[in-house]
């Protein structure tokens, strides 16, 4: 029996540019994200008998692994090489489709971490990052970026950078304790009740990229991202509501439906509240809304959002573990 555990993460500032229709033509993208205290589980355990039984939102028992209908699983388990007797089941502490915490990703990270540890093989974060990329967006040919499955593989508030060649850097932002602690208290995030297919944007923002005018605004997006470790590193968080707002409107331009009347009037109401910037976060269209604000008005800033859920979270710092391993006996490896 092997279980893992991989954190969410929540993006702040550069979203979008971690698109390979973006960063192999602009001289490479960079967001700055951090995980967050809310983990996706995946348990592996060799199955007694030959067949293959998968728990996720929904159940599969099958006998080969082509039948198999989640796509994630069916190509992690065929690129390693795994060709039945085994059960897998996964859980997650807050709603995993279309959250905007990129739970897509950490569920590859954690599928592929614990899958490894199955195999009684040790994967390194970048590794882990770069491989469940390549799940993702080569082998399920998912419109997605790179910055969830390195974030999850990593843990930590980092700045993300990445290349023309399609490498990527991660970069622990590098402050003062207390900073970071004062601007986890400034966050306040709620749960909007929607949720969306972010593939759907994605695809549309990648589109996009042929136009100079969007390449232009991204390229603002990414100085945000530097901006912003510049702040942390001086210890000025006053200014980063400043620029999580500049980074929302100029994302909104971005492609279409990323915000519609709904989500502008929830924006406004935090803003008219105290808060000085904020987000939906993820591709946008509803999720998690964010925003950033000085505690004393966090109160005034949860009434103004009524009908929203607040769900309370803390920065996380270890990237995806292996909380239980338990290695495959003899008996069932000689089956």
């Amino acid at each position: 029996m092997i279980v893992s555990k991989t954190p969410l993460r929540m993006s702040f500032v550069g979203g979008g540019s971690d698109l390979p229709s973006f960063y192999r033509h602009e001289n490479g993208g960079a967001v700055l994200s951090t995980t967050i205290d809310k983990y996706i589980y995946v348990a592996v355990n060799r199955n007694f008998d030959k067949g293959i039984r998968l728990s996720y939102s929904i159940s599969e028992e099958l006998n080969s692994i082509k039948d198999i209908k989640h796509p994630i699983i069916r190509n992690a388990l065929e690129f390693l090489n795994i060709d039945g007797s085994i059960e897998i089941t996964s859980m997650a502490d807050i709603p995993s489709k279309g959250s905007g915490l990129g739970s897509s990703s950490s569920f590859t990270v954690a599928l592929l971490h614990a899958l490894y540890a199955y195999k009684n093989m040790h994967i390194s974060k970048d590794e882990l990052g770069k491989l469940a990329s390549h799940i993702e967006l080569d082998l399920c040919n998912d419109p997605i970026g790179k910055q969830d499955q390195y974030a999850a593989a990593y843990g930590g508030l980092n700045l993300i950078e990445f290349k023309e060649d399609d490498s990527v850097l991660v970069q622990p932002i590098i402050c003062k304790k207390n900073t970071i602690k004062k601007m986890e208290k400034s966050i306040i995030v709620f749960y909007t009740g929607r949720t969306r297919d972010a593939s759907l944007l994605l695809r549309e923002q990648s589109k996009n990229m042929d136009s100079s005018v969007k390449r232009l605004l991204m390229k603002e997006m990414v100085s945000s991202v530097y901006s912003m470790k510049k702040l942390l590193e001086r210890g000025e968080i006053e200014g980063i509501g400043e620029l999580l707002d500049k980074n929302w409107k100029l994302k909104c331009q971005m492609a279409s439906n990323i915000s519609d009347p709904e989500i502008d009037a929830w924006y406004k109401n935090g803003i008219s509240a105290g808060a000085s910037g904020g987000k939906i976060l993820g591709a946008g269209n509803g999720g998690f809304i964010m925003f950033y604000a000085p505690e004393e008005k966090h109160n005034s800033i949860i009434n103004a959002m009524k009908g929203l859920k607040r769900v309370p979270f803390n920065f996380e710092k270890n990237g995806s573990q292996i909380l239980f391993y338990q290695p495959t006996t003899n008996y069932f490896m000689e089956q």
